[in-house]
């Protein structure tokens, strides 16, 4: 069918219920995507199909076999950070502060103390910690000597750098940590935050954002062989293609402010959706467990797979895994049972950020109705019988969405999201 046109910004979100026991709620969304900095401008861009994935700018890639990437090239730091900061951060951290100013101001709750700032917290995913930090740390000292590495390296390059400065910044004092399971960590760290929304936190921020376009960073990428050699940028990530090569390395992710539902209600705030459940599994020797992650969070969301209307798939674009997901998704619903897509493919896999993106992208989704595409993949292999989105589609019905990620080395997780009205 053909979409008719939509508009520009993502859709008001609902104000949830009142009554009821208490959910997890998102009432933001701070998004940096390479195909769009802030949420409208990233909303907008998937229902275009607009791709952010071109040629590597932010370091000389001409020496290296793979030289596209999903990058962020609209992003000034000094436009976004203090200036006192600019020293002592990563770029993953300065992009993570962003997006976190974002939800914040879209949650309406960036006066912390009303929140009961001792109690809200910060929970986010990193794969790869300040990356580019830590490369220009060895370089100075390989070049120059110990005296010449920054002070702040011994903490600008963890992996905890960013949900610190954004509890500093935002005066959100309660639980925090950081979360590495590589792409599944940002729903590992969604999961997180929303358990100690239940213990009684009343606002959590949460999700992931990486950054490793840097020489370091990509050298590690390129060891891995999972990286599409395919040149085109249009046609370099192809997931659940006969054809798919591997995929391509993006930047950013998304974060997210969860509150409990009454607290929400009592101060006004409205709701993209509810985080119904979420659940992770490991893999055994030669027994992928994606199918069972999906599976324990549709339990803990009381929901049976029938009740699905669209999956956003982890989506990785070879043909093992492929396959495994793809025989995982037939078993849970049959096959061309649900509606299928990786909007990812317009950026890139972004480590950590990519299933908090795939997140936020399913809560808009739920908000308007309408799934993005997957670009790249026109047709799916004959062994991945998939019901692939690959032009917006339109379903007025749309209430319970399913986000998968899996993170190399064995990681699996599932995240099901509900529309606020929905029991």
């Amino acid at each position: 069918m053909t979409p008719r046109a939509r508009p520009a910004h993502p859709p008001r979100p609902a104000r949830p219920d009142r009554t009821g026991p208490p959910r997890a709620l998102v009432t933001g969304i701070g998004v940096v995507a390479p195909n769009g900095l802030g949420t409208p401008a990233f909303w907008d861009a998937l229902l275009h199909g607009r791709s952010g994935i071109g040629p590597l700018t932010r370091f000389d890639a001409t020496a290296y076999p793979v030289r596209i990437a999903g990058e962020i090239t609209d992003f000034t730091d000094e436009e976004h950070i203090p200036s006192r900061l600019l020293p002592s951060t990563d770029r993953s951290t300065r992009l993570a502060l962003a997006a976190a100013q974002e939800a914040l101001h879209d949650a309406g709750a960036e006066a912390a103390p009303h929140t009961s700032a001792n109690r809200a917290g910060v929970m986010t995913a990193s794969s790869a910690g300040g990356a580019e930090y830590g490369q220009r740390g060895l370089a100075a000292l390989w070049s120059k000597g110990a005296a010449h590495v920054s002070a702040y390296q011994s903490f600008a390059s963890f992996h905890a750098a960013a949900p610190a400065q954004i509890s500093i910044q935002h005066r959100l004092h309660g639980p925090g940590s950081a979360v590495i399971s590589e792409q599944a960590g940002g729903i590992d760290a969604l999961a997180r935050a929303r358990r100690r929304i239940r213990d009684g936190a009343p606002l959590m921020v949460t999700g992931g954002v990486d950054s490793t376009l840097c020489p370091w960073g990509w050298a590690a990428h390129l060891a891995d062989g999972r990286l599409s050699r395919t040149g085109d940028p249009a046609q370099a990530y192809r997931p659940f293609a006969a054809t798919a090569d591997g995929h391509t390395v993006g930047e950013g992710g998304a974060l997210l402010v969860l509150e409990d539902t009454r607290t929400a209600a009592r101060r006004g705030a409205t709701g993209y959706g509810v985080v119904a459940g979420c659940a992770s599994t490991f893999d055994g020797p030669h027994r992928p467990r994606l199918r069972e992650a999906a599976e324990l969070a549709l339990a803990q969301a009381r929901l049976t797979p029938a009740q699905v209307d669209v999956v956003f798939a982890d989506g990785a674009a070879r043909r093992s895994d492929d396959l495994a997901e793809s025989r995982a998704l037939c078993a849970l619903f049959g096959p061309h049972g649900v509606p299928v897509t990786v909007p990812k493919t317009m950026t890139g896999r972004l480590g950590a950020g990519g299933a908090a993106l795939d997140v936020a992208a399913a809560l808009l989704t739920l908000a308007a109705k309408v799934v993005p595409p997957t670009t790249g993949t026109t047709h799916t292999a004959d062994d991945c019988p998939l019901d692939l989105v690959t032009t917006p589609r339109e379903l007025p019905r749309l209430r319970v969405a399913l986000v998968l990620a899996r993170g190399r080395g064995g990681f699996n997780s599932a995240a099901v999201l509900q529309t606020p009205t929905t029991d």
